[in-house]
């Protein structure tokens, strides 16, 4: 209960001036005396008392039933806690330029819009809150604190842009389950020493953090897991000092990285299982942890040429179709392939993935030099003996993708057998029998073992030439095994 008479001359001023919603302005105009920074210097003339902003918030001095009730303040220096814990409040807050000397607490409770803008505050507490308006921390700085928002309800937007949080323990920013009606916005220079937290949080407005600056080294800068929301921008010189991760996040529309800086620790980002519409991964430089997206899903991805890591992870990786930055059309093949081969080990589902787009979009000669590089990365996983078939299907048929190979093969040999054998005389294996030699079609009977021009069998050969036939048996016997298996592989992949 407020006493008239021991309220000090700026406490009188707010409680005349709340009735109807009147600022209360005890700034002196000048920027060095107004800088909250220095408000611990300020004197008893610009003293506000939190128990006083406490009872007004909670019906005290609202007997002008004509007016909007609200608190609005600037320029003072608030002392005591402001414990609002619990409380069902109906009346704005706004405090601007202020300094208040100890956390703020609306744990648990029910309040219209409140603003704390370009104020200094060691810490908010709005757990649990239900805030039917926005929450507005525009340029405020919490040093010793930390903004948490779990469960809350904010039926408006977040506004947090040029905030300064660093919080002496890991999370600057705790809002898991959060829940908002409009959109999150943390930009034009927004500064968090220590992670931001929103696992599970439900963000139809999206979240916005432009320019923004997260700094945990040693950790998560960033965790969505599981977030939904339409747009995630975190782009236009965004940096973070630590993992970003958005694990099962569900975007609708856009997540974009366009100009953003991702570093510190093993993992840049993990958009493990996130669903995404666009995904803009064009970074301002090279990410210094992998990039984790092992069954994520995208309609469409846009790169760079700096946006990935030396680790990538792909296995699971959907996406509709890619837009690349600066890759001319006739490297993109090469380039996609570079990219799929960042991947640790060897996985066929990311090489599947990629022909697949390929396909759709009509590229089939692309689709098929990616799956040709898929079985060349799986014959290195082989044994000896698999390898050694690898390379001979890879030699004769391009395992399959490249029939044309054999034709030049069986050309080329046949070409060889006909100028050795004409350069010498056969010996007839029964004199008078058979066909007359033919050099060409000798060295067909002997490549091709299906079929039969009577030439192999009317005629045979003594000394080094004998072996060139026995070689050029062998050879046909092997390029006609490796045209089967190619074919049919390929065959029973489409």
């Amino acid at each position: 209960m407020l006493i008239y008479g021991e309220l000090t001359a700026a406490e009188r001023a707010l409680r005349a001036s709340f009735p109807e919603g009147r600022w209360v302005d005890l700034r002196t105009g000048e920027p060095e005396d107004d800088d909250p920074a220095t408000g611990a210097r300020w004197g008893a003339e610009r003293t506000v008392r939190a128990e006083v902003v406490a009872a007004l918030l909670l019906g005290g001095n609202t007997e002008r039933p004509s007016s909007v009730a609200s608190l609005r303040l600037a320029g003072a220096r608030i002392t005591g806690r402001l414990d609002l814990a619990g409380a069902e409040i109906g009346h704005l807050l706004w405090l601007k330029e202020c300094r208040l000397d100890q956390p703020v607490s609306f744990n648990a409770a029910s309040t219209r819009t409140i603003r704390i803008t370009r104020s200094r505050v060691p810490g908010v507490d709005a757990g649990l809150a239900r805030i039917e308006g926005r929450l507005d921390l525009t340029g405020s700085v919490m040093d010793t604190g930390r903004l948490s928002l779990i469960n809350a309800y904010v039926a408006g937007e977040l506004t947090l842009d040029e905030a300064r949080i660093s919080a002496p323990e890991p999370w600057a920013v705790f809002a898991g389950g959060l829940v908002m009606g409009g959109g999150v916005f943390c930009r034009n220079g927004f500064t968090a020493r220590g992670g931001i937290r929103l696992p599970g949080a439900q963000l139809p407005g999206g979240l916005f953090m432009e320019g923004a600056r997260l700094e945990s080294p040693d950790g998560e800068a960033l965790i969505a897991d599981n977030v939904t929301t339409t747009v995630v921008h975190l782009s236009e010189g965004f940096s973070a000092t630590g993992t970003v991760r958005l694990r099962g996040a569900q975007i609708s529309d856009l997540l974009t990285l366009e100009g953003a800086t991702l570093g510190g620790g093993d993992t840049a980002l993990s958009g493990v299982g996130m669903r995404v519409g666009t995904f803009d991964f064009t970074l301002a430089a090279q990410p210094a942890g992998a990039v984790n997206l092992q069954g994520a899903t995208a309609a469409v991805l846009h790169d760079g040429e700096r946006s990935w890591p030396e680790e990538v992870r792909l296995d699971g990786f959907v996406y509709g179709s890619l837009r690349s930055d600066r890759t001319p059309p006739h490297r993109d093949v090469a380039h996609r392939l570079a990219w799929l081969r960042r991947n640790p080990g060897y996985a066929p589902q990311p090489y599947e993935q990629l022909a697949s787009c390929y396909r759709q979009a009509g590229h089939d000669d692309d689709a098929r030099r990616v799956l040709l590089e898929k079985q060349r990365h799986r014959r290195s996983t082989l044994n000896a003996p698999g390898r050694v078939w690898g390379y001979l299907l890879d030699a004769a048929v391009g395992y399959g993708y490249r029939p044309w190979l054999a034709a030049l093969w069986m050309t080329a040999l046949c070409l060889l057998g006909s100028l050795v054998f004409s350069a010498r005389s056969p010996v007839q294996t029964k004199d008078g029998e058979g066909a007359p030699f033919n050099p060409l079609f000798y060295t067909l009977d002997l490549l091709f073992p299906i079929g039969d021009f009577g030439q192999r069998g009317a005629w045979h050969w003594t000394g080094a030439t004998q072996w060139l036939s026995y070689v050029l048996i062998a050879i046909g016997w092997l390029l006609t095994t490796a045209v089967v298996a190619g074919v049919s592989r390929t065959l029973s992949r489409n």
